[in-house]
């Protein structure tokens, strides 16, 4: 299985992605900022980042665009978690670096469906 970093500011979401990617077997790194994930993403070299996009301080875009011009995490594929649904933020998030996008509140199993794509593709 795969390691994943979450990068969620809150803790409801952060225990649901926690939860529901464990049980798939994967091992979860943890962050609640985005510069303590851009921290951990450089460390850890994780398989696969998810990362709330609205966060305080910096947010989700900024911290994708940081780790994307990194030549130390550029491969590593990062999915948006979002509440933005409205039309043309899918479009918004792939343009600003994001592999994929996710939208909150999650579906459970189309999520970690995506999470095992991804991985997969990524191996």
């Amino acid at each position: 299985m795969a390691r994943i970093l979450v990068v969620e500011d809150s803790g409801t979401n952060m225990m649901l992605a926690l939860t529901l990617l464990e049980s798939a077997g994967h091992t979860v790194l943890q962050a609640d900022r985005a510069l303590l994930g851009i921290e951990l993403a450089r460390s850890e070299a994780p398989d696969l980042i998810l990362m709330d996009v609205q966060m305080p301080g910096m947010d989700g875009i900024e911290a994708t665009r940081i780790l994307k011009g990194d030549a130390r995490t550029s491969a590593i594929p990062v999915i948006a978690l979002t509440a933005f649904a409205m039309k043309g933020d899918r479009e918004r998030m792939l343009a600003a670096g994001f592999d994929s996008y996710i939208e909150k509140p999650i579906d459970y199993l189309a999520f970690l469906a995506q999470v095992a794509a991804i991985c997969e593709r990524a191996r």
